[in-house]
């Protein structure tokens, strides 16, 4: 059963948590109202289950998802349209105030992108975005920092930054570039175009399409052989892929090394090993 975190149930529900049987951790986005927008408690919260995945060992895969027909608007720009009318937006402020406000909106920004993108990319633990519906803005971002994405046939993304006069936020310029390269990031980024699933798979930012109707079905079953896998393995291998992003071809080889050694000596290889010899299915415990 879905829920808010631990003696909070009454106040904070933008984002529910369900912990399955399986070994998936299914993350909701649960503002459907204002389509999943990042207002309210929403990314502390998603920040917040994100660690707690990590550290229990019976959450093998991560799944997030939107309620209702997006996955995530992105930043709430009613919320955006208040603060500035408030004053305490990025508009005009005294000279002697702004640097230490500015310095402080700096700081809680850099603090949520860590908790989220940067947790979701570095995460020991696959991650999957079954994209049901508009994943734009800062939106796209979380999607993108997932290590996979499957998505509805009803799916759109698109940076949309530059409709409201932005850069941009959650790492979406660093992954989308790894996705689909400078010159089409550069063009999405620019545009604000929105791609419709099937654009979407034909530049490798979804990595599967599945009708609508059958997108949690099939994106959760999917997370489930992913938690039945050699979950250690798995962080091992996310460890090199995120290496491979910024590293020497000899720092690469030399972590691949080390890891593989490890990897060999780890339980659920020499249950692989075993399992290969007695002609039958590996029995993975993620050690």
């Amino acid at each position: 059963m879905a829920r808010p975190p631990t003696g909070k149930e009454n106040e904070m529900t933008d984002v529910l948590i369900e912990k399955r049987p399986d070994g998936v951790a299914l993350i909701t986005l649960n503002r459907p109202e204002s389509l999943n927008a990042m207002g309210g408690r929403l990314i502390p919260m998603l920040g917040e289950y994100l660690a707690e995945c990590e550290s229990d060992r019976g959450v093998r895969s991560i799944a997030i998802t939107g309620a209702g027909r997006a996955f995530c608007a992105g930043g709430d720009v009613k919320g955006m349209q208040a603060r500035n009318e408030g004053g305490s937006g990025d508009g005009e402020r005294p000279r002697d105030n702004f640097a230490a406000a500015f310095e402080v909106l700096v700081r809680d920004l850099r603090a949520a992108q860590d908790a989220v993108s940067l947790k979701l990319h570095t995460i020991g633990k696959p991650t999957v975005a079954l994209v049901n519906g508009h994943a734009v803005g800062a939106g796209m971002s979380v999607a993108l920092a997932c290590d996979l994405r499957i998505c509805s046939d009803r799916a759109k993304f698109g940076t949309a930054f530059r409709n409201v006069g932005l850069s941009g936020d959650f790492g979406g310029s660093y992954f989308l570039q790894r996705l689909v390269g400078a010159g089409v990031a550069r063009e999405l980024y620019f545009t604000g175009e929105i791609l419709d699933a099937t654009r979407a798979l034909e530049l490798g930012i979804a990595n599967r399409v599945v009708p609508g109707e059958r997108l949690m079905e099939e994106g959760l079953a999917f997370c489930a052989k992913l938690a039945q896998g050699p979950t250690a393995t798995y962080a091992r291998m996310k460890a090199n892929l995120n290496l491979a992003e910024s590293s020497t071809l000899k720092e690469l080889l030399d972590q691949e090394a080390m890891l593989m050694r490890l990897s060999g000596m780890s339980s659920d290889s020499r249950e692989a090993v075993r399992a290969f010899v007695e002609k039958r299915e590996p029995r993975f415990i993620g050690e």
